[in-house]
């Protein structure tokens, strides 16, 4: 009798914490499939953002009202005269929207200015420098300032705020961790700059360096799976309940 009463109690606790489980398994997999959904849409758009003509810069009475939700990844063109001002280097690791990049390097952004003045930040592409060579990366940059406007073609990109693991930068090389511009124009006297910048796709310096190209999407895709998984946790649960809620059952 005594047994019977507490047996069933235990039976039944271990009954709704099954339940509960299941439950989280099966939610964490719906969950999935609609993170897939939306993913496969922001990569459409991507993809139809990347592939359009570009089209002239937004003029600086715009700038307020460019958003990222919006105007990433947008193309663009524009003419411009760098500045003869320091430059800045992000460090980086590889690219997640150029095949054409692999291996350690760095980004060299440069100021420019707009016939009207403004400023807009270039991202005027990739350098292959493990050694982080700053007279290297002097060399590389200063063959681009020539005191002449440039028609220049490229996405629009808005500033990547530094995690709380991301190195803090390093003013003697000029050295950035993070995609934030706006630091960069304040460490480095550039002045008042666009809300966004500019990820260069053309035109290529003569040297090859820095290394502007294309974007791509290139956004993993997984979420299929994961939700395999937890339906599968789901029935693996679902199975076991059932073979220990039988045996108990045969022993009653």
């Amino acid at each position: 009798m005594n047994d019977t009463a507490t047996r069933r109690p235990s039976a039944a606790g271990f009954g709704i914490f099954t339940l509960i489980l299941i439950a989280v398994c099966i939610c964490l997999g719906v969950w999935q499939l609609q993170r897939r959904v939306q993913k496969h849409a922001l990569i459409a758009t991507l993809e139809t953002k990347l592939a359009a003509a570009p089209e002239v810069m937004p003029p600086p009475s715009a700038w307020p009202t460019t958003t990222s939700e919006k105007d990433e990844f947008r193309r663009v063109t524009l003419t411009a005269t760098y500045a003869k001002l320091p430059d800045a280097m992000v460090y980086s690791s590889g690219s997640a929207v150029r095949d054409d990049i692999a291996g350690p390097g760095t980004w060299a952004f440069l100021p420019a200015k707009l016939s009207s003045g403004e400023t807009v930040v270039i991202n005027t592409g990739f350098v292959q420098n493990t050694m982080q060579d700053r007279a290297f990366e002097d060399r590389v940059t200063g063959r681009l300032v020539t005191g002449e406007p440039v028609a220049l073609s490229g996405y629009i990109r808005f500033p990547e705020p530094p995690g709380r693991l991301t190195p803090k930068p390093d003013a003697a090389k000029r050295l950035w961790f993070s995609r934030d511009h706006r630091a960069m124009a304040q460490a480095l006297g550039w002045g008042e700059v666009a809300p966004f910048y500019i990820d260069l796709e053309t035109p290529v310096p003569d040297s090859g360096t820095p290394k502007p190209g294309p974007l791509k999407v290139r956004l993993k895709d997984d979420h299929m799976q994961y939700a395999i998984t937890w339906f599968s946790l789901a029935a693996a649960v679902t199975i076991a309940f059932g073979l220990w809620w039988r045996g108990q059952r045969r022993k009653a």
